[in-house]
């Protein structure tokens, strides 16, 4: 019998619930023998605590190691809690892109990819994006979680969604060898392709990623056909400094709402930048309670960092499909009281981090 589990778990997202509540029913679910994932259960007894005692709300959520390298070469089936039986469809496989090493590797089951698209949705609605328009989304797919996001995005929104696949592990290898002139060969590549599509379809929503954007603005055709055309633009993948943003918002794409989007496969979702800020001002990333939880600490110490000071992100995301606390990114941030209602921080001004444990991080295209 496939066991039910609390419907706090169950609720899905602006839901009302206190993210300790949910934290806590997590914990229960995730640890329990009947429940849990034999990933989870395999590793509970190393701890020295006990989550479904000691874990009592989001700050507790810290006392979790990062054991986000296991998932290098975990087992896919290891990752599905047991508490869903034959009751659940896995839906995707997620690989990481691989910054830092070999990908990590997570599950999305059906009722998390209806959470994500449901989150994701409502926070482009109040940005005012178009409803029923084509997207055409230049993104990672396969493997990687971004494709799929957007992809879902669109199809909340009504519009068809068209799409031009990259690969962002090869390009990194090429930057990495200083290969330089086929890092461009590839880049001309992607322009091309969204060529055939700007010039004949009639695209509403652009989603694309910083160094493509830069690309376009030197294509004078794909810059008319943008600017006469396109009612909104998401950028994510790559960072954007708040100089490259200003200029992008201000001079090359003056009367496009360009959004941000923040995210990764430990994420399991995308958070969109606050509504608000102008285009002189870093993005505002805040969290989703009660599934993603954003913190920004000191990476000598671990302990948060004041308000408006840069740190290191660490981001947990819980929910009944997945659990991946206290994960240190590879990114750094400002730190910013979140919006009314959520937990943890607020992140803006997200840069890469230089290196991570020895590995030099590359953005190339993505």
């Amino acid at each position: 019998m496939m066991y039910e589990s609390p419907s706090v778990l169950d609720a899905g997202p602006f839901n009302g619930v206190h993210p300790d509540e949910f934290v806590r029913a997590a914990m229960r679910w995730h640890f329990s023998p009947s429940t849990g994932s034999r990933f989870w259960l395999d590793r509970a007894g190393r701890f020295g605590f006990c989550p479904r005692h000691d874990v009592k709300g989001v700050d507790d959520l810290a006392l979790f190691p990062d054991v986000t390298d296991e998932l290098r070469d975990v087992a896919v089936a290891d990752l599905i809690p047991r508490g869903y039986g034959g009751g659940t469809r896995l839906v995707n496989v997620f690989d990481s892109g691989g910054t830092t090493g070999a990908p990590k590797r997570v599950v999305q089951l059906e009722d998390w990819a209806r959470h994500s698209t449901e989150h994701v949705s409502r926070r482009l609605r109040e940005h005012g994006l178009p409803v029923g328009r084509p997207w055409l989304t230049v993104a990672p797919t396969g493997p990687h979680l971004v494709g799929d996001v957007l992809q879902r995005a669109a199809g909340s929104l009504g519009g068809p969604g068209l799409s031009i696949d990259m690969d962002p592990r090869w390009v990194k290898k090429l930057v990495a060898a200083g290969r330089s002139d086929e890092v461009e060969s590839y880049t001309d590549h992607l322009v091309e392709q969204c060529r055939r599509i700007l010039l004949t379809q009639d695209i509403g929503v652009l989603a694309a990623t910083t160094p493509l954007l830069e690309r376009f603005a030197r294509e004078e055709d794909l810059l008319e056909r943008i600017n006469g055309s396109v009612e909104a633009i998401v950028w994510g993948g790559t960072h954007m400094d708040p100089e490259t943003r200003h200029l992008l918002a201000t001079e090359v794409f003056p009367g496009t709402p360009l959004i941000g989007m923040y995210g990764n496969t430990m994420m399991l979702t995308a958070l969109l930048e606050r509504v608000g800020p102008g285009a002189s001002e870093p993005c505002v990333f805040d969290p989703v309670s009660p599934y993603v939880f954003l913190s920004v600490v000191d990476p000598g110490t671990g302990e948060p960092v004041g308000f408006g000071e840069r740190g290191r992100v660490v981001v947990s995301h819980v929910s009944k499909s997945m659990l991946i606390p206290n994960n240190a990114e590879r990114d750094t941030a400002v730190r910013v009281r979140p919006a009314g209602g959520q937990a943890g921080d607020a992140v803006a001004d997200v840069a890469p981090m230089p290196a991570v444990r020895g590995e030099t991080v590359i953005e190339g295209v993505y």
